[in-house]
């Protein structure tokens, strides 16, 4: 059974909906208040604080649509499988229902609702180890639904924590096994460098895994042992493209609906066919990363040599690349590609009009890096050898990408050995990341990883600040974006007019004197309508569900936020307003710490 996209949304929110759960909005690509991660990376991302026991204003039975970007799976954009930007249906039941509904659901959903043939669906469960048993529970459960136990595998990598395995849990870290559904593709013959026989874990493309229902079931203690929870929850999350995939019985996702006008443009202004092997993988790149640079901008992102906006750069310029591999004129073929983005999501997240904004901001970074391209090009013919820390140094400086640096040199007949220069490439890339990697290496990891006492100050300092502006500023303030570290908080806001000095040192010392009254923090959930009705403050970016959780300072401030908090001011201690500027067009930003 082929279906779109669009369908597979609505069956999805029908099918729990009916079983009574409420739909979570989505987290903003780009998640509000999160230092850990550059990216939602999951849907489960916004509810880690609900797995661990903290209640959502929505109940105990929750779902959703989330979009993600994945920024580690870059390099790997180009075979059939692997994209940057996804999305990920999940249900989560907060401690009511657990295995056994669970399972029963998700199979239903796949078998009754999709129509997914059941020979072809296999299952995984947890195999156990010297800490934890096999989870026999779920595999019984499978077995009573009918698949055979042929189809059935263990794993001793069904598991899931946010610390792995669990032998590397810290004492107090909650995780569970997990029971992960895959689709096999039958045309494709098992390659046996992989192994003598096929396996659902097999990676040789015959499997795709299509879903996984974790099942938070224990604690580890400080003695090394594990204890089980009392409130058991569940954590499903179903790649929406994956699922497509395996509904079209093509392992490739790019011919589903949600890539394939795109490909055919790329076709078409490149005059190269998808189904060739020698084009195939660069078409892949294109489409994907165009795609993924448009949600980026959707989430207000612009191309930079920091963070978000250097993954953006970085997507742009990759794109630019191959479409250059294959004789595309780049800013000919974008405003059609982009078009062509728009049409495929335009019930779910664009609009017609985001036309003008996507093509002005992704092709002032495509004539920019043909810039750098030509500047890069006039180096290159200037050397009078060429060594892999030249080319690294052209990366680095210019951003001139190595794999077009390499298809120059073999234009121009210079003698160099390809295999030399990217080995001294590759060992410059490792010196530069190993440099690099104490200030990144936690920007990736996603969820509440730095929930720390000083962040959590921090966090409430930002209401206090968010309330103080206001009060000096008046109601013309709007919130656009914050970010907090154990070192310091941002925050952006919006005003018709540059603030004074004297403005922002009034702001500072609200803060202080509502730091030092020792205000309690406290929460309340109830129904939005009411929330804004009793003017509680809110992210400019963000959807809110119906019922939503609102923080209140004393009586200084209220504000709707999913938490944590100190629970009194006196424990923020002295704020300074260390920084303050411009950062766009009547959008300003406050360091302070």
């Amino acid at each position: 059974m082929s279906i779109t996209h669009v369908q597979l949304r609505k069956l999805f929110s029908d099918y729990w909906s009916h079983k009574e759960h409420k739909e979570v909005p989505p987290l903003p690509l780009v998640p509000p208040n999160d230092p850990t991660t550059l990216f939602t990376g999951s849907g489960m991302q916004q509810l880690v604080p609900n797995l661990l026991g903290e209640p959502h204003p929505l109940g105990k039975k929750l779902y959703n649509i989330q979009p993600c970007f994945r920024s580690q799976d870059i390099e790997e954009v180009g075979d059939n499988r692997h994209t940057t930007f996804f999305e990920m249906m999940g249900n989560w039941s907060l401690g009511t229902y657990f295995k056994k509904e669970q399972i029963k659901w998700i199979w239903e959903f796949l078998t009754r609702e999709l129509k997914l043939p059941k020979e072809k669906l296999y299952i995984t469960v947890f195999k156990g180890t010297k800490e934890i048993p096999a989870d026999e529970e779920s595999y019984n459960i499978w077995k009573q639904l009918g698949i055979p136990t042929t189809n059935i595998f263990k794993y001793e990598g069904n598991w899931w924590s946010r610390a792995g395995a669990p032998n590397q849990m810290p004492p107090g870290e909650p995780g569970g096994p997990d029971s992960e559904v895959f689709y096999e593709f039958t045309q494709i013959k098992h390659d046996p460098k992989f192994g003598e026989k096929c396996h659902p874990n097999c990676v040789c493309g015959r499997f795709l895994e299509i879903g996984n229902s974790v099942f938070m079931q224990y604690k580890k203690n400080l003695d090394g042992s594990f204890s089980e929870l009392p409130a058991k929850n569940v954590d499903f999350g179903g790649g929406l493209e994956r699922i497509l995939a395996a509904l079209n019985d093509d392992p490739d996702l790019f011919v589903t609906d949600l890539f394939k006008k795109t490909i055919n443009t790329i076709e078409k202004y490149s005059n190269k066919l998808y189904s060739s092997i020698e084009y195939k993988a660069k078409i892949r790149v294109i489409a994907d990363h165009i795609k993924g640079a448009c949600f980026m901008v959707r989430a207000g992102i612009v191309p930079s040599n920091k963070e978000q906006g250097y993954v953006m750069r970085r997507l742009i310029r990759r794109a630019v690349v191959k479409m250059m591999e294959l004789n595309i004129t780049p800013l000919k073929a974008l405003e059609t590609i982009c078009t062509e983005i728009i049409n495929i999501y335009n019930t779910v997240y664009f609009k017609e009009d985001d036309l003008i904004k996507l093509r002005s901001i992704i092709g002032k970074e495509i004539n920019s890096f043909e810039k750098t391209v030509y500047r890069g090009t006039k180096i290159l013919q200037n050397q009078s050898s060429i060594s892999g820390k030249i080319l690294f140094d052209l990366k680095q400086s210019y951003g001139f990408p190595v794999e077009l640096a390499l298809e120059l040199l073999e234009q121009w007949n210079k003698p160099v050995n390809k295999i030399t220069l990217l080995q001294e490439y590759m060992e410059e890339f490792k010196k530069h990341k190993e440099l690099s990697r104490s200030s990144s290496t936690n920007k990736f990891k996603g969820g509440l990883a730095d929930n720390s006492e000083q962040t959590l100050k921090y966090h409430t300092a930002t209401h206090l600040l968010h309330q103080a502006l206001f009060n000096v500023l008046g109601d013309d303030v709007r919130q656009e974006g914050s970010n907090i570290t154990g070192e310091r908080l941002r925050f952006d806001f919006y005003l018709s007019r540059k603030p004074t000095e004297d403005e922002i040192t009034k702001v500072q010392t609200i803060m202080n004197n509502k730091i030092q009254e020792e205000l309690s923090v406290t929460y309340k959930i109830i129904p939005k309508q009411e929330a804004l009705q009793l003017g509680a403050k809110s992210f400019f970016r963000e959807k809110y569900p119906d019922m939503v959780k609102v923080y209140y300072i004393g009586n200084f401030s209220k504000e709707f936020c999913g938490g944590p908090h100190v629970t009194n001011t006196k424990e923020i201690g002295i704020i300074s307003i260390y920084k303050f500027e411009k950062i766009g067009n009547n959008i300003y930003r406050i360091y302070a710490k």
